[in-house]
């Protein structure tokens, strides 16, 4: 279960410090880390390859015509080199004892019977960066339905669209469903957005500012589907794929409402994220499957002692910390509070959010959320600005919404 994968047992001489997950927090970690002490032992366990690369980058891969590898700005076998630390690739973790300090390892390749060895190892300080997981509802059997989460399912589903224009449903209008419906529609794609709201970003902005996205993804040929949930999606004979839709304000009792449905070559599922439970309670820590794990706000550290958690998997104050740029400041943090470096604390401050989309800009900073006493500051075809104020008429968050410059002839 080293880096090469092989099913040699790792060297525990030294606990030291243990990541579990290679993805950017996890790696930002060890970045932070290795500024202020080059020699203490980390080990970093993946269940993939722990190659590096931006994951935001998904989301506008495919029209640029770039596959997975051209994303991939190391592979974890040359990062851990680089960092001196030892990298157990394609290694899942069965169990944490938090009492005792060790962790249970099992290759992730023992389908194969020359990788079933298992192994424990210790640790003096943990951290969690495992992320967050696609959630698949009843209605999107997995089998059928593609998530870009990931940089392995990227890459399959990008070798899949290489054949030429297909057409393509995406089931949630959040803001990663948004930015991949406007990617594979300038790839040459045709596309249909599928949501339970009646406008993208529901979720997060109020109707006023939701209704101006909705406008500018229609107008750029996307088919959106506000207001509707995905019963069912299937295989024909042919292999295309049936994707079963109905008004969410059906009812079981109102025959008069069938379920309409289109066929497409591909279903992308955007509906959410989830945080496993296993870990968590394995290792003994506060959790929530839909916000995370909570830790202390100033050092991010969880219940359980000696055991930090960062990124996708974490929460402060309840809220799910899903943005990428707190992870910097956040692994600062971890690595002082592990080394026992004075440090003011981690002071968390929600990041500004960016939609990525080229047919309208829309920025928010705060928390904003659709519910609440959103007041107009500015108004115009133009530009739309609006606050959220909280119930001391305090702003909580800001919401700027421009049309794109126009292009001159």
């Amino acid at each position: 279960m080293s880096v090469e994968n092989s099913s040699v047992i790792p060297d525990t001489s030294s606990a030291g410090i243990v990541i579990i997950g290679a993805g950017l927090a996890g790696w930002h970690v060890i970045d932070a880390i290795r500024a202020k002490d080059k020699e203490i032992a980390i080990t970093l366990i993946t269940a993939d390859s722990g190659d590096r690369y931006h994951k935001p980058m998904l989301t506008m891969a495919i029209s640029q015509q770039k596959n997975a590898s051209d994303l991939v700005r190391a592979t974890g076998s040359d990062a851990a080199e680089a960092a001196n630390i030892q990298l157990l690739a394609n290694t899942q973790v069965t169990d944490i004892d938090p009492t005792n300090q060790t962790i249970q390892l099992i290759s992730a390749l023992r389908s194969d019977p020359v990788y079933t060895n298992y192994a424990t190892i210790s640790y003096d300080k943990l951290v969690l960066a495992m992320g967050a997981h696609p959630i698949f509802p009843k209605s999107l059997p997995e089998d059928l339905v593609w998530h870009v989460n990931h940089i392995e399912r990227f890459g399959q589903l990008q070798e899949k669209l290489a054949a030429g224009s297909q057409r393509i449903a995406i089931v949630g209008a959040g803001m990663v469903g948004t930015e991949i419906a406007e990617d594979l529609l300038k790839a040459g794609h045709e596309v249909t957005l599928i949501d339970l709201n009646d406008a993208p970003l529901s979720q997060m902005l109020p109707a006023k500012a939701t209704a101006r996205i909705a406008a500018a993804v229609k107008s750029q040929g996307i088919n959106f589907l506000g207001g509707y949930q995905v019963s069912d999606v299937t295989r024909n004979s042919d292999g295309k794929l049936q994707v079963s839709y109905e008004p969410v304000s059906a009812t079981d009792s109102d025959d008069s409402q069938q379920p309409e449905s289109l066929i497409v070559d591909h279903v992308i599922a955007s509906t959410g994220l989830t945080v496993d439970d296993k870990l968590p309670t394995a290792a003994g820590v506060e959790f929530n499957r839909r916000t995370g794990i909570v830790v202390d706000a100033t050092t991010l550290r969880t219940h359980a002692s000696n055991v930090y958690a960062i990124g996708d998997c974490m929460s402060i104050n309840g809220v799910a910390c899903r943005y990428v740029a707190p992870l910097r400041a956040q692994a600062a943090t971890i690595a002082d509070d592990i080394l026992g470096h004075e440090h003011g604390g981690y002071d968390h401050k929600p990041p500004m959010i960016r939609l990525k989309n080229k047919a309208i800009s829309v920025m928010a900073t705060g928390v904003p959320q659709a519910q609440g006493n959103w007041q107009v500051t500015t108004e115009s075809d133009e530009e739309l600005v609006m606050d959220l104020l909280d119930e001391n008429n305090d702003v909580s968050a800001t919401v700027t919404i421009k049309a794109p410059p126009t292009v001159k002839a």
